[in-house]
C-alpha cells in the first residue's frame, strides 16, 4: 500500500468516527477554527512516513512474524502499549493493564521439512523425487513432529456426514496411511446457500484433521498451499500443505483425473475415494506449546461528556501474523498495515480527545490467524458491556 493510501485510510477512519451524526462533538474552544479543521489538522500531523515506520517495525526480524503466544508477539504487544502510554490512552485490560490474556496453544515450525515421492524403478529399485520447500509445499503449521512414509489415499474433501448420507472414508482403509484431501466442501455457498449450511461444519480445517486421525491416518497431504496456523494440533498426526506439483505427481499414472473427480463429487454428491498406490514420505520438525497464552491489547480514550462517555466506539485490528514456517513470515500487509492505520488514528484522536463526547476503545486482537481466537475471547469477555458499544470499525 502506498504512503498516501495509508494516510487517507487513517483520515477516513477518524472522520467517520468524529464526523458521523452518531458521534457528536463539542464545538472547538478555538472559535476561529471549526472542529473539522481541528480534526484535519490532527490527521495531517500524522506523517505517512510514521505509518510506514510502524509497518517496518512490526515486520522486522525482532518480532519473528508475530505468531500469538510467542515471545515475538509479546514484544509486538509491548511495543503497541508503549505508544498508547505516550498518547495517554488508558489501559483497559486485565488488572489495570493493557493486556487481555487468553489460552492459546501454538506450534513452532523449526525446519523446512520434506516431501518425497518414491517412484518404482524396476523390480526392486526406487527413485526418490524430493519437492521444494515453499515452491511445492509448506510443513503444516500445527503438525506434530515426525516422519511418515506410507501409501497415499485420496479421500476427496475428507468428510464423514451420516445425516447427509455421505462418507468419504467408507470402504477405504487409511490406518497408518497418508490421506490426501481438499479444503472446503463440494457445495457452493453462493449457488446453494441453504444446502451449504448443512455442509458448513465439515468445511473447517480442524474437522478434517480430526476426522482423518479418527479413521487412523498417520499423515495428511492437504491441497492447501499456504502457511496456515488455523488448524488443530493433533499428537501423532503429521501434516503438510502441498501445491499443484505434488498433487499432479500423485495422481499421475492412477488413471484418475483430479478435476474430473471433483466435478463428479459436486454433481453426484457421492464419494470417489481411492488408493493411489503412491508411496510418499512427509517430515515435519515442530515444537508444540500447549501452555501458550495469547494477548489482546486494549486501550481506552474517554469521552468528555459525563453521560455519553459511557457509550463506546471500538476501533480494532489484529496484531498477529503466522510467525515462522522455517522462514520468517513478516506479515507487512497482513496485518502490520492495519495496525499502522489504527495507531495513526489513535494518535490523532488522542490529540483531539477533548472534542469527543463518546469514548473510543482501541483493540489490537491476537490469534486472528489461529482462528479469530482473540476477538472471540473479547466478545465473551468484553471490557465494556456490548450493549454500550455503538459501532465497531
Amino acid at each position: 500500500m502506498r504512503a498516501t493510501g495509508i494516510r487517507h485510510i487513517a483520515i477516513l477512519i477518524c472522520v467517520a468516527i468524529l464526523h458521523a451524526q452518531a458521534f457528536p462533538l463539542q464545538q472547538p474552544r478555538d472559535t476561529t477554527a471549526t472542529w473539522e479543521e481541528v480534526l484535519l489538522s490532527a490527521m495531517h500531523s500524522i506523517s505517512s512516513h510514521t505509518l510506514y515506520d510502524y509497518i517496518r517495525e512490526l515486520s522486522s526480524e525482532k518480532y519473528q512474524g508475530r505468531l500469538t503466544g510467542t515471545p515475538g508477539y509479546n514484544d509486538a504487544a509491548r511495543w503497541a502499549t508503549g505508544l498508547f502510554e505516550r498518547w495517554k490512552i488508558k489501559p483497559a485490560g486485565d488488572a489495570g493493564s493493557y493486556f487481555q490474556e487468553f489460552p492459546n496453544p501454538y506450534t513452532l515450525v523449526l525446519e523446512s521439512g520434506e516431501v518425497i515421492l518414491h517412484i518404482p524403478a524396476g523390480k526392486k529399485d526406487t527413485l526418490k523425487k524430493s519437492y521444494r520447500f515453499e515452491e511445492d509445499f509448506f510443513p503444516g503449521s500445527t503438525s506434530d513432529a515426525g516422519s511418515v512414509t506410507s501409501e497415499v489415499v485420496y479421500v476427496g474433501y475428507g468428510i464423514t456426514a451420516p445425516e447427509l448420507n455421505y462418507d468419504e472414508y467408507k470402504g477405504i482403509n487409511v490406518k497408518g496411511k497418508i490421506v490426501m484431501m481438499e479444503p472446503e466442501v463440494p457445495i457452493s455457498p453462493n449457488r446453494e446457500p441453504d444446502v451449504f449450511m448443512g455442509w458448513r461444519p465439515y468445511s473447517f480445517h480442524d474437522y478434517k484433521m480430526k476426522n482423518a486421525f479418527a479413521h487412523g491416518a498417520a499423515g495428511v497431504v492437504y491441497n492447501y498451499h499456504i502457511v496456515n496456523p488455523n488448524c488443530v494440533f493433533i499428537k501423532g498426526l503429521v501434516l503438510t500443505y502441498v501445491g499443484r506439483n505434488v498433487i499432479s505427481d500423485i495422481f499421475s499414472g492412477t488413471g484418475k483425473n483430479r478435476d474430473t473427480l471433483l466435478q463428479k463429487i459436486q454433481r453426484d454428491r457421492r464419494p470417489v475415494s481411492f488408493n493411489t498406490g503412491k508411496i510418499v514420505t512427509i517430515t515435519c520438525t515442530t515444537e508444540h506449546h500447549p501452555e501458550g497464552m495469547g494477548k489482546n491489547v486494549v486501550g481506552l480514550l474517554e469521552g468528555s461528556d459525563p453521560a455519553l462517555k459511557n457509550e463506546v466506539i471500538i476501533l480494532g485490528a489484529h496484531l498477529d501474523h503466522v510467525g515462522r514456517n522455517h522462514l520468517l513470515m513478516p506479515g507487512a500487509n497482513d496485518n502490520a498495515s492495519g495496525v499502522a492505520v489504527l495507531m495513526g488514528a489513535a494518535e490523532a484522536m488522542a490529540k483531539t480527545s477533548r472534542y469527543l463526547k463518546r469514548s473510543v476503545l482501541f483493540i489490537l486482537f491476537g490469534a486472528e490467524e489461529q482462528g479469530v481466537k482473540g476477538s472471540e475471547f473479547y466478545l465473551a469477555h468484553p471490557v465494556v458491556p456490548n450493549a454500550r458499544v455503538k459501532a465497531f470499525i
